[in-house]
């Protein structure tokens, strides 16, 4: 009696094994060595672009604001903010340097005070040296931030699939998605240009407003830096998703001359 269960045991797998060795049988399309080499050299240079944005991003470095030290005291204030908070520093002028007409640079020693903004939860502007933000400028700024890394971060995951499965129609998608980032970081800074402009424009309100030097730091300079690299990092991917019959045509091969 047992040899009925084995017997329809082994046509079972009898029917199913033709299916199931061309199941194992199909395997996804792999790249050629040479095309996954670049495609690997192009997503080390768009990690080394997003990692630059990653740090522009989270820092607050991106623009310094300084009194002018002739006022009579040991002591002077500046003031450097981001995209998320601003840090407001008073320094000795015995630490400044001598040839410098402003305080700072705000990455010397003093007494600190770090505040995030406070449009992001209660909507309130922000006061600094007796100037107001314009809160819809910075959260501008804020949005198109992150919207560039959300889509960095699609383009990485396009571009390991690519790696991975043999997926290479997602390699147009990973192309565009890191071109989408470039921009949108350098539109991101070009509105928090605009959002300090509109800051140094607000002191008209307030005559007793301290007169205050600005300059660009280097978290705004990572900033250009990574959108720069992730524009070159989607045009190299969109340039390698071209198929090759294209150049040829627009760059054929000259044949030896016949006599």
């Amino acid at each position: 009696m047992m040899m009925w269960p084995n017997f329809f045991l082994q046509e079972e797998d009898g029917w199913r094994g033709p299916g199931r060795r061309r199941a194992h049988g199909q395997q996804s399309p792999r790249l050629s060595p040479e095309r996954e080499g670049k495609m690997k050299l192009l997503l080390l240079l768009a990690a080394v672009g997003g990692t630059l944005a990653v740090l522009a991003v989270g820092t607050e470095f991106w623009v310094e604001l300084n009194t002018y030290k002739a006022n009579g005291s040991a002591v002077c204030d500046a003031a450097h903010l981001g995209l998320w908070k601003m840090c407001t520093k008073r320094l000795w002028q015995a630490d400044v340097p001598a040839g410098r007409e402003t305080c700072g640079p705000a990455e010397l020693p003093g007494e600190a005070n770090c505040t995030y903004f406070k449009f992001f939860t209660t909507g309130e502007n922000a006061r600094i040296f007796q100037r107001t933000t314009k809160k819809e400028v910075n959260l501008a700024a804020a949005v198109i931030a992150m919207l560039s890394l959300t889509v960095m971060a699609l383009g990485c995951l396009s571009i390991i699939m690519v790696l991975s499965k043999g997926a290479e129609f997602l390699l147009r998608v990973g192309a565009i998605c890191f071109g989408l980032s470039g921009l949108l970081l350098l539109g991101s800074l070009a509105v928090f240009r605009l959002s300090v402009s509109a800051l140094l424009e607000s002191a008209s309100a307030a005559p007793r407003a301290p007169a205050l030097a600005y300059e660009y730091s280097w978290s705004l300079a990572c900033g250009l830096a990574a959108g720069l690299v992730l524009l070159l990092a989607g045009g190299c991917f969109l340039l390698l998703a071209l198929p090759a019959r294209p150049w040829g045509t627009l760059c054929p091969r000259q044949g030896p001359r016949g006599s």
